[in-house]
């Protein structure tokens, strides 16, 4: 197996935990909040400052909406001065593609599927499901309580789609951004990880293929 595996997930759906389990199945690094520690010591900056900026659009995010500028999406170069959220962006992404360098990984969140746009052997997955099952996995498995579960779910979701669609001037979401879009309330976490296994393994024999008649 030679493939990245991007992964963008619905908070809740257990994105984080196919992740874990596809990792596993390959014996392959596995990158989430690992990202913060390496992007921290990559730019000298403290941990804890970026554990607090992480999959955060920049507070910035309105202004740069309204004047039409600052968008990482179209490349523009970074200024100084940026907000802490901007730096991490920065960073983190410099991690990540030096994380794809290295071989095959999974990679959770964080907009990887656009950092790593250029590269051939990316395989992107989004994970999602219905509000019963996420507000249900919400209450058990992150232990938030039953009246808060709803308004984390709006509010995890929302912060996700901003930082997403900030960063990359596309909508979080969008199928034409992924290969395959699972919905785990539908298939479980351990059948997600399942489909998206034997999704990347068919793709790997259909890119295989299609070197062997370009040779």
């Amino acid at each position: 197996m030679n493939t990245i595996i991007t992964i963008a997930r619905q908070y809740g759906s257990g994105g984080r935990k196919v992740g874990k389990l596809l990792a596993e199945e390959f014996n392959i690094p596995y990158y989430d909040k690992e990202l913060i520690d390496m992007a921290a010591k990559e730019s000298g900056m403290n941990e804890e400052v970026f554990e607090k900026a992480d999959e955060k659009a920049s507070s910035s995010l309105i202004y740069s909406l309204m004047m039409g500028n600052y968008t990482f999406g179209s490349h523009v170069s970074p200024i100084n001065g940026m907000p802490i959220n901007d730096m991490l962006f920065l960073v983190q992404s410099d991690v990540i593609k030096e994380a794809a360098k290295s071989g095959p990984c999974v990679i959770v969140g964080r907009c990887a599927d656009y950092v790593l746009h250029d590269e051939k052997n990316v395989f992107n997955a989004f994970i999602h499901a219905d509000r019963a099952f996420r507000i249900d996995r919400i209450i058990n498995e992150y232990e938030v309580e039953a009246e808060k579960a709803k308004e984390y779910l709006v509010k995890k979701d929302k912060q996700r789609a901003n930082y997403y669609n900030f960063y990359t001037n596309n909508n979080w979401g969008n199928l034409e951004n992924y290969h395959v879009t699972i919905n785990s309330g539908v298939t479980g976490i351990e059948g997600a990880a399942e489909l998206i296994k034997d999704a990347v393994l068919m793709s790997e024999k259909i890119r295989d293929k299609t070197k062997g008649a370009t040779v």
